[in-house]
């Protein structure tokens, strides 16, 4: 089964919002979609007016999205200035393995090369999602330890990432 990546659409925002409650509760990152995180990454059309969110489909049906920033935007955690950064990476926790991860990155690594002012990639992963950090090295991204940060909500830390160009 092919794997699309596009950018989103409004018809996608309901979608969004379901599969990345999904992952993050899935995961164990927050027990509920009450914390305000939650709250804040579940308004997808809130994000997607500023910033820039990618999707990835299968037939017919969105099965992942991502959100990607750039240094001083409002969803950059971790960008530098010659960094585009991408965040809230989510695959439906029902097709998770399916390549859907893997599509989206390719996608953004691709973008990112085109941008002449972009040297790099760089990412937040969650410290326990071991599929996710094999998907990284497997790609060539290595780790950055020295930017490693904790969820302000619950102290849980955030593994950094990161590909030169």
């Amino acid at each position: 089964m092919s794997i699309a990546v596009r950018a989103i659409t409004t018809a996608d925002y309901d979608a969004v919002a379901r599969i990345t409650a999904d992952a993050y509760l899935g995961a164990g990152y927050f027990d509920s979609v009450e914390y305000p995180y939650m709250q804040k990454i579940m308004r997808v059309g809130e994000r997607a007016a500023a910033a820039h969110i990618i999707v990835a489909e299968r037939e017919g049906m969105v099965i992942g999205s991502a959100t990607l920033a750039v240094f001083g935007d409002e969803w950059a955690d971790i960008a530098l200035a010659d960094e585009l950064e991408f965040r809230l990476l989510v695959v439906d926790p029902k097709v998770q393995r399916s390549g859907a991860g893997r599509a989206m990155v390719s996608w953004i690594l691709e973008r990112a090369r085109a941008d002449a002012g972009i040297q790099a990639v760089s990412l937040t992963t969650g410290d326990d999602w071991q599929a996710a950090h094999a998907l990284y090295r497997k790609l060539g991204f290595s780790r950055v330890p020295s930017r490693d940060w904790p969820i302000p909500e619950n102290g849980k830390m955030l593994r950094v990432y990161r590909m030169a160009l």
